[in-house]
């Protein structure tokens, strides 16, 4: 497979994917621009005070999550694959009035588009699945980093990944393997969508993870996992707690969620 296939593929799909998402409930368009804050507790926590500081998001989609950092004072610029996204992003940043500024790009030839040092790269929630080599994934956020600036993540588990549609076997590798190539009709955003895409996707293991930021210059100062999700994205799902939800039949047996912080050395 060439890299521009999983690219175009993927960038079709994500298109597609945002005309939906825009409308449904499950991102709730219109309390946000009523000025419901996007964020979820858990990169709320890592982010803390962020005004006047300048953040890089990458794989914004169409920039809810960025715009509401705008919002809580920072300097925020986002960044997506889909040009449909970034476009939604644009058009919703100007109707609410802030200053938020969106790139469209591939993650790994943003350098080429985009030469600004950042306090803080954030990324979050079914990002890095979407990527091939890690490695080169945090050499990109090491680049875009000043000296002490933080590098903060919040993303699915891998052990989710692991796991069929339905959560009731193993159907995937926990370690990085050939691609997955799939063809799925709906989307996490609209379970009864009909929609049809298909994408191109790689599982990561923690320690794939870890050690790609290691290799780049960023020092590790907190790694949590947490046994619920903010979103209600998978099938079999039950919220046990306001914006807390589980794989009902696994309980809490499995964790759902993983952060990151670390600083650039």
């Amino acid at each position: 497979m060439m890299e521009e296939d999983y690219l175009e593929i993927n960038k079709a799909a994500w298109n597609e994917k945002t005309d939906v998402h825009i409308k449904s409930e499950f991102y709730n368009q219109d309390a946000f621009l009523s000025g419901t804050n996007s964020l979820n507790s858990i990169e709320l926590d890592l982010l803390g005070d962020v005004k006047n500081k300048s953040i890089l998001h990458l794989q914004c989609h169409f920039g809810q999550d960025t715009i509401s950092l705008s919002r809580m004072g920072a300097v925020a610029t986002g960044v997506d694959l889909s040009d449909n996204a970034i476009k939604k992003a644009n058009v919703i940043a100007t109707q609410l009035g802030t200053d938020t500024q969106f790139f469209c790009s591939d993650i790994y030839e943003l350098p080429n588009n985009l030469k600004e040092k950042f306090d803080i790269v954030f990324t979050s929630y079914g990002t890095i699945g979407w990527l091939p080599d890690l490695e080169k994934w945090a050499s990109v956020i090491s680049s875009f980093l000043k000296p002490k600036g933080k590098f903060i993540m919040a993303d699915f588990h891998p052990v989710v990944w692991m796991f069929d549609d339905n959560f009731e076997k193993i159907g995937y590798n926990y370690f990085k393997d050939k691609p997955i190539i799939e063809t799925i009709e709906g989307t996490y955003a609209n379970k009864e969508s009909k929609i049809v895409s298909k994408t191109i996707s790689w599982n990561h293991s923690t320690s794939e993870l870890l050690n790609s930021l290691l290799k780049n210059d960023l020092e590790l100062n907190a790694f949590n996992e947490y046994d619920y999700s903010p979103y209600d994205c998978f099938k079999e799902m039950e919220e046990f707690e306001p914006k807390k939800f589980r794989i009902k039949h696994l309980e809490n047996k499995i964790p759902m969620v993983y952060s990151i912080v670390a600083t650039k050395k």
